[in-house]
């Protein structure tokens, strides 16, 4: 699924990097430049995954996405790179959940470069990892101060985060090659079910080396604004809502429509 980018250079731009960055440069670039929302769908609009429409919408018109974009728009940044060696696997996440065993809706890539396999992942809107970590089970990762870790679970690799004093499980997935039907198939589930969080409310994610910020709109308005020294949580009025997504997020264009809901003028 994907393929290289028609234009590397405006992609680079967008994440204000120039000539040929290294993998863990373009990570954190990414990261760092493009917000994590869910607009589309929110607004009962199918997130499309070709290749023409993700440089369109992430590149072009400046949106965010969430996981499925960004990470198939990574890869293939990394095809025109000439990095090909690269599976993208589905996970279940399993932050802020009680079971392990929910959808699969989340698209992680291993990627490997000169011989070494890494676990590359732009697209997790709640506090992914700044940088690539080497792939499959292995030492803490300490990246900015933010400690990472891979763990077997059975089957499955989990990753973990330290938060609050524990390892928190951000998300597990089998170490095998998604086919592109099933990724299709996940991203329809993500994009269009009641259920899903993407279609019932809004989420936003913004991520650097000093903070991961989140916000949910749903009945009601939380902000989530987590440090190296801990989480602060507030809840802004539904009339803050569009400021906020500007100017912490990087999401002009939001207002209040009908019935209160929140509309992005420019979605799709």
């Amino acid at each position: 699924m994907t393929a290289a980018l028609r234009d590397l250079d405006a992609y680079l731009e967008r994440l204000g990097l120039t000539g040929r960055p290294t993998l863990a440069q373009l990570h954190r670039a990414h990261i760092a430049a493009i917000p994590f929302e869910n607009f589309d769908s929110y607004a009962g609009i199918s997130v499309e995954l070709d290749p023409d429409h993700l440089e369109s919408k992430l590149v072009a018109r400046r949106r965010g996405g969430y996981c499925f974009e960004h990470n198939l728009l990574f890869k293939g940044a990394l095809e025109a790179l000439g990095i090909d060696d690269i599976t993208p696997m589905l996970a279940r996440v399993r932050l802020g959940r009680d079971t392990k065993t929910g959808p699969r809706t989340h698209l992680v890539l291993r990627v490997v470069t000169e011989g070494q396999p890494w676990h590359v992942d732009v697209g997790f809107g709640l506090g992914g990892p700044l940088d690539p970590m080497p792939f499959g089970p292995g030492l803490e990762c300490v990246q900015s101060g933010w400690r990472y870790r891979i763990v077997e679970d059975g089957p499955e690799l989990v990753l973990q985060m330290w938060q609050e004093d524990t390892w928190a499980d951000l998300y597990g997935f089998l170490p095998y090659r998604a086919e592109d039907t099933d990724i299709t198939m996940s991203n329809w589930f993500t994009c269009t079910h009641p259920k899903s969080r993407f279609v019932s409310g809004v989420l936003a994610g913004a991520r650097n080396a000093d903070s991961c910020l989140s916000l949910f709109v749903t009945d009601t308005v939380t902000l989530v604004d987590r440090t190296l020294t801990g989480t602060h949580e507030s809840s802004p009025s539904l009339d803050e809502v569009p400021a906020l997504l500007a100017s912490r997020f990087g999401l002009g264009g939001v207002r209040l429509g009908p019935g209160n809901r929140l509309v992005m003028e420019e979605t799709s």
